[in-house]
């Protein structure tokens, strides 16, 4: 009973055996290797548009160069005050982008409202000597609370920012978990809804390590092939982290693993509630958020069950969590069987 994160999970069958195959032979380095250039092609296709594409092996490294590339130094990065750049990235945004800085929000369910990012540009102050100035708006798509962002919303908040100038970032680490979801287009809830660049995750949906860094407009990477190097993340067997991402979008592998994900959250939730324990948010990607007794928490712990205590300040009004009771994050993945999820619900509820 393994819902620690999604990054506890091993790799994908398939993709396993794509790295595999890859290993036959040789190819050229740096990313001048024929399994790239289809990548490459495939996700033109995927998103309907000119794209530019950097590979990456992280998503640290996937949002920090991304937003690295957005934003000049002195520049400032929009996020939610929980989002994952701004808690779990170790100031790597900061770090390669010469001296950016991120100026964080709230919001409920770690989402932006268009008001409140309206009323930040607004109210500044921006610019001059004294002040950094608004560069890039970055959003998490499922965020930290497993919410996602629909296409409208997106929409609206791309509207705001290109009003300023401001560019519009994704951090796509369960991006897929989103779009099924959503049961939008790639397109639809990327450039179609003003998305400028995509961190498009693959590592937390099967892959081992692979990540991809989605340019739609291909005249916004100059200087990112330099920078992806001097960052150290220009793999020189490239081709094993094109191997990951070309078997993960191959007969739309990355959809069904992230359709199973999502299940199982779902069967997880529905199971939790029957018996009283209500999720915090909607469960709309592949994580549960819900407050488990001291009790409950033991008889779990006890049966072996792996899962991380939750601190947010972005809980839906008038959702309290009783008395003695901690919040908790499951989450979900394409190796979660049904048998865990039944298990641990009867554990929770004392059987």
């Amino acid at each position: 009973m393994n819902f620690a994160s999604d990054n506890t999970a091993g790799v994908a069958p398939a993709i396993l055996e794509a790295i595999t195959r890859a290993n036959g032979g040789y190819a050229p380095s740096y990313g001048d290797d024929e399994l790239t250039a289809r990548v490459e092609r495939r996700l033109a296709e995927l998103f309907e548009h000119d794209v530019a594409v950097y590979l990456v092996p992280t998503g640290t490294a996937a949002n920090a160069l991304a937003l690295a590339q957005l934003t000049p130094p002195g520049g400032a990065v929009l996020c939610h005050v929980e989002s994952h750049i701004a808690t779990d990235e170790c100031g790597a945004p900061e770090f390669f982008g010469g001296g950016i800085k991120l100026v964080t929000l709230p919001g409920q369910g770690c989402k932006l409202a268009p008001a409140t990012l309206q009323e930040a540009l607004d109210r500044g102050p921006w610019g001059g000597p004294h002040h950094v100035s608004p560069a890039a708006l970055s959003v998490s798509q499922a965020t930290e609370a497993g919410t996602i962002y629909r296409p409208s919303e997106l929409r609206q908040l791309a509207e705001i920012a290109r009003a300023r100038n401001v560019a519009v970032h994704v951090d796509g680490a369960r991006f897929a978990n989103a779009l099924v979801r959503t049961n939008a287009t790639p397109a639809e809830l990327t450039w179609r809804a003003g998305i400028d660049v995509l961190s498009f995750g693959a590592t937390k949906g099967g892959a081992l390590a692979a990540e991809a860094v989605i340019f739609f407009d291909p005249a916004r990477t100059k200087g990112m092939p330099e920078r992806r190097k001097r960052a150290g993340h220009l793999l020189s067997k490239h081709r094993f982290i094109a191997a990951q991402l070309d078997a993960y979008l191959a007969d739309d592998l990355w959809l069904d693993l992230a359709r199973h994900a999502n299940r199982m959250a779902d069967r997880l939730a529905e199971g939790l509630r029957a018996g009283g324990i209500k999720p915090a948010w909607p469960v709309e990607a592949n994580e549960v958020f819900v407050p488990l007794s001291a009790a409950a928490d033991r008889r779990l712990k006890a049966a072996g069950a792996l899962y991380h205590p939750w601190y947010v300040g972005s809980l839906p009004a008038g959702f309290a969590i009783p008395p003695g009771a901690t919040l908790m994050r499951l989450v979900t993945s394409f190796s979660t069987t049904e048998a865990e999820v039944d298990q641990f619900v009867t554990i929770a509820h004392g059987g």
